[in-house]
């Protein structure tokens, strides 16, 4: 496994996460997302990332549980606050100082640990003054329940505005947690380049697009049973964007690049992320450990120019790469 800093900072953290969105404490049972987990350090990862509202806390609650024993110090744990977790009332969402305050708790309750690597605004609240959300971090960090601070799917204003603030409060923000894949690279053209001018470094989510850049969903062919296009507790819905004929007809094209370098799509896919150099690690979900395995593979990985020149005239205009598509990310109103 190789390393990388998150953002202008001192921490390192593998090149591939393992996140448990859609998995733990939903989609597999404990003792297969135990396995994965398992899998992970076996496989040299050191960073976990979930979020409280994953399973409406579950998914923390296995993590923490796959986690103890482990050597604290020789991980990094990453968690998320904004979605509406509990009984969902209506200061159980948002980034109110309220809501982060009592959110931190319970993560660290639930993941078994003093204390989270990173704690992440899983999306940009338009309801609450930014000022506030910001100082109630800055005052989490000072207890020492977060070491750092950063942001998840925000747009280009909204990370300049953020890092200003977290700079006079004196912490960093030192990360955005954004999609990004061969498939879908709206960060591209606002959110990288502010990132790198405020030293702040990508967390990518779905790099294999849901599964879609495995290849395993073919033209005309029936859904693989017990894929995530057939998932009725969310999945087939985040998937449904790629689900057609021109983007499968494509990403079929993508296997003798894949050939050619010796990987397998799903290592094409994650390493093509990498190769963006603001890019600090790519997260990956499985519901099995050779999938862990696979994944992580991907890590050191050097996609040759042409091959990923190759790359873009292959996916050609079915590439999302529109800026404002980040705007869609983030609910304006908090809904309980």
């Amino acid at each position: 496994m190789d390393f990388r800093y998150l953002g202008n900072s001192g921490l390192k953290i593998s090149e591939v996460t393992y996140g448990n969105w859609l998995t733990h404490g939903s989609q597999i049972e404990n003792e297969q997302a135990t396995a994965c987990v398992r899998a992970s350090l076996d496989a040299g990862i050191s960073t976990f990332d979930t979020a409280d509202v994953y399973a409406n806390t579950k998914a923390e609650t296995v993590l923490g549980e796959a986690l103890k024993g482990e050597r604290r110090e020789s991980l990094e744990i990453f968690t998320k606050v904004f979605g509406p977790i509990g009984p969902k009332g209506h200061n159980d969402l948002g980034l109110s100082r309220k809501h982060i305050r009592e959110a931190i708790d319970g993560s660290l309750r639930r993941l078994q640990t003093d204390y989270v690597d990173l704690y992440q605004a899983h999306r940009y609240d338009y309801e609450t003054p930014l000022e506030e959300t910001m100082q109630a971090f800055a005052d989490i960090v000072r207890a020492g329940k977060v070491l750092y601070v950063g942001v998840s799917e925000w747009t280009a204003d909204q990370l300049r505005e953020g890092h200003r603030l977290a700079t006079e409060l004196g912490f960093q923000l030192i990360s955005n947690q954004p999609q990004y894949s061969m498939l879908w690279r709206v960060i591209e053209g606002e959110v990288v380049p502010t990132s790198k001018e405020l030293g702040i470094g990508q967390v990518v989510w779905s790099p294999i697009a849901q599964g879609v850049l495995t290849g395993k969903y073919v033209p005309g062919q029936e859904l693989p049973a017990g894929s995530r296009a057939t998932d009725d507790k969310g999945g087939a819905n985040m998937i449904k964007r790629f689900m057609n004929d021109d983007v499968l007809g494509r990403v079929q094209q993508l296997k003798p690049i894949a050939s050619d370098l010796n990987l397998s799509m799903a290592q094409l896919a994650v390493a093509w992320t990498l190769q963006n150099d603001n890019v600090a690690t790519a997260i990956i979900g499985a519901s099995r450990p050779e999938q862990v395995h696979d994944n992580a593979a991907a890590a050191g990985v050097t996609i040759p120019a042409d091959a990923m020149a190759r790359i873009d005239e292959v996916l050609g205009d079915v590439v999302e790469s529109d800026p404002a598509r980040t705007l869609d990310s983030s609910p304006k109103t908090r809904e309980a």
